[in-house]
């Protein structure tokens, strides 16, 4: 197929979108509308900002060439700066489809998915039935919640004892569940987000990194490298506390002659009892269904839009945030 035959298809698929269809930016994770359809032209506009942007047929034409070009598909990290609405548009054509995961668009043979956002529901539809998680960082964290609720926590020193184990014991657990969380999601993260540009979500961003570990090869081979080099080996060797330490089990050399100790003492979480935090959690979650309280709403409300806050953040918008002149060369 020609490309102006691709160009006049990709029109049509454009006239043919709902007035309020809403398309996103596989890089900038932007989301934008398409306000008018021209001969020369497709004028888009930013659903935040408000800004419009003419996109060309001269660039799409030549997207469409590269990707054509090439068949494992255009590597979206390719693509000028504020050129990602140009892919995203051209999803639209059924030839073409944008992969996210390897970071790409290509030509097709089979009808594909767009970047197309799927509608909302309208205020007065049903609202999708929530689901607790059946997680234990979901449980200590509407434990903490309420600890800190119960407790004036910008007065530890006020706090007794007790209300302090609990409130280190919740954040203990919470902290190592989390990290564990975390760690998941960077996992996960870390397939998607394909250049090293800040990928944006509605509460921050992350970004493609990479962090160089060296640990050293042989010891003679190290030693033999650097003497070859000129250096003295004299120069590189050091104690080895290790072997420090296996030689003091064997003789009678106290630890104070060869080390310098400074003694730090801390605080340890020693034991958790899990089935007062599961009767406690019981208990909030049977108090609120039981009572019309107004301070319980309150609390009903909280826990709600802690519940949103925790399926927010774990939510991945790909893409990253950027604005520059228009109408770039592909």
């Amino acid at each position: 197929m020609s490309v102006g035959a691709t160009w006049q298809n990709l029109q049509n698929e454009c006239e043919a979108l709902a007035e309020d269809g809403t398309l996103l930016t596989p890089l900038s994770g932007k989301e934008f509308t398409i306000t008018s359809i021209q001969e020369p032209r497709i004028v888009i506009r930013y659903r935040e900002s408000g800004d419009s942007q003419p996109l060309q047929r001269e660039q799409f034409e030549t997207l469409i060439r590269r990707v054509e070009d090439t068949a494992t598909g255009f590597e979206l990290d390719r693509l000028p700066p504020d050129a990602d609405p140009y892919a995203a548009v051209l999803s639209l054509h059924p030839r073409f489809e944008i992969d996210e995961q390897e970071g790409v668009i290509r030509a097709t043979d089979e009808s594909t998915g767009s970047q197309l956002v799927p509608a909302t529901a309208d205020e007065d539809d049903e609202p999708a039935e929530r689901a607790e998680p059946d997680r234990p960082e979901y449980a200590d964290l509407l434990l903490l919640v309420d600890a800190m609720e119960r407790h004036d926590v910008d007065a530890l020193d006020a706090m007794e004892t007790p209300a302090l184990v609990n409130l280190y014991t919740l954040l203990s657990d919470v902290q190592r569940g989390t990290d564990d969380m975390r760690k998941k999601v960077a996992d996960i993260l870390l397939e998607r987000v394909h250049h090293d540009q800040p990928v944006h979500g509605q509460f921050g961003s992350v970004q493609r990194t990479s962090r160089e570990y060296r640990s050293l090869k042989d010891d003679e081979e190290v030693l033999a490298t650097l003497e070859d080099a000129g250096i003295d080996r004299e120069r590189v060797t050091t104690v080895d506390s290790t072997k420090v330490d296996e030689a003091l089990e064997v003789t009678e050399i106290p630890p104070e002659d060869v080390y310098d100790i400074d003694e730090r003492e801390y605080v340890r979480k020693a034991e958790v009892d899990d089935e007062h935090k599961e009767t406690r959690l019981q208990g909030l979650k049977d108090q609120l269904e039981s009572t019309d309280d107004p301070e319980a709403e309150d609390l009903r409300e909280e826990i709600e839009a802690l519940e949103s806050r925790i399926e927010e953040l774990t939510e991945f918008s790909s893409g990253q945030k950027f604005h520059t002149p228009s109408g770039s060369d592909l």
